[in-house]
């Protein structure tokens, strides 16, 4: 009996957060991007197919990836911004790609071991830029271009997820969530469904994953888990008879050169570029 109470309470505690979330969204005003996107706004017509994407920002030798500095200069060109968010040890989402530092501060630590006190002092690569929160980010960017937001995954779903949405749930301004992780897209459909939700996906060739779920992942086969607005594939694996057939938007990452972009108009609906700006 004592078991069954417990499951009954997290079952419930999940169904209030749920029932405040939705609730939030629809206190706001459905004329504004309360949910990233304008009420009813149809998908193919939107920034997600019509604004192409900065990865990681419009990064250069002076600007590191991931920096406020990358997306002020994707701000300046009008490109849409796609960055990565982490949490650190108390749990602040902030903007950084990778789980261990090393790449790209030099230290031997994972992000989620860091301090907030250390964001102060950590700079990237060369620089003197700092990691940024997701706050500051939605700070500097204020709507002027569309985000689009990877969630990078976590052991446990839901403690990210629910700090991301705390800060978005405000934001006046167009964005879309992905994850390569379907059960961290299922959370936003279960609590915030209507934010569009996109699922990361390529073949994942050398990487350290069981056999079953590349079979799984790299199928889309876990579409009624995510539900799934749009797509993000990897171009190396495009064409392929997994996205052939989609009756959602299809975008393609990450394009390195305007060869890789000419091939990626021919089998996608938009582009996550880095490294040189496509000529359309």
């Amino acid at each position: 009996m004592e078991n069954q109470n417990k499951t009954s309470i997290k079952e419930q505690n999940q169904i209030d957060v749920s029932q405040k979330n939705n609730q939030t969204l629809q206190n706001q005003s459905t004329g504004s991007y309360c949910f990233g996107h304008k009420e009813n706004e149809d998908i193919w017509k939107s920034f997600l197919v019509e604004k192409m994407f900065a990865h990681r920002g419009l990064w250069d030798e002076e600007s590191p990836e991931n920096s406020i500095s990358a997306f002020q200069k994707a701000i300046d060109k009008g490109y849409g911004i796609e960055l990565d968010v982490n949490p650190i040890q108390d749990g602040t989402p902030v903007v950084f790609h990778d789980s261990k530092m090393s790449r790209m501060t030099g230290l031997d630590k994972y992000i989620v071991h860091f301090t907030k006190e250390e964001l102060e002092t950590t700079t990237l690569l060369n620089s003197k830029e700092k990691i940024p929160t997701f706050k500051q980010v939605l700070d500097l960017v204020d709507g002027k271009v569309p985000l689009l937001i990877e969630i990078k995954t976590q052991e446990k779903v839901g403690e990210l997820e629910q700090k991301i949405f705390d800060l978005l749930k405000d934001y006046k301004g167009e964005f879309a969530i992905q994850s390569f992780n379907p059960y961290q897209l299922e959370w936003f459909y279960k609590n915030a469904p209507k934010i569009w939700r996109g699922q990361l996906s390529g073949f994942f060739k050398g990487e350290k994953m069981s056999l079953f779920k590349k079979f799984v992942l790299k199928r889309l086969g876990m579409r009624k888990i995510s539900h799934q607005d749009f797509v993000n594939y990897d171009l190396k694996n495009l064409p392929n008879r997994f996205t052939r057939r989609l009756r959602i938007p299809l975008l393609s990452y990450t394009i390195n050169n305007q060869t890789q972009y000419t091939k990626a108009l021919k089998y996608s609906d938009n582009v996550v570029f880095q490294g040189f700006e496509p000529k359309i």
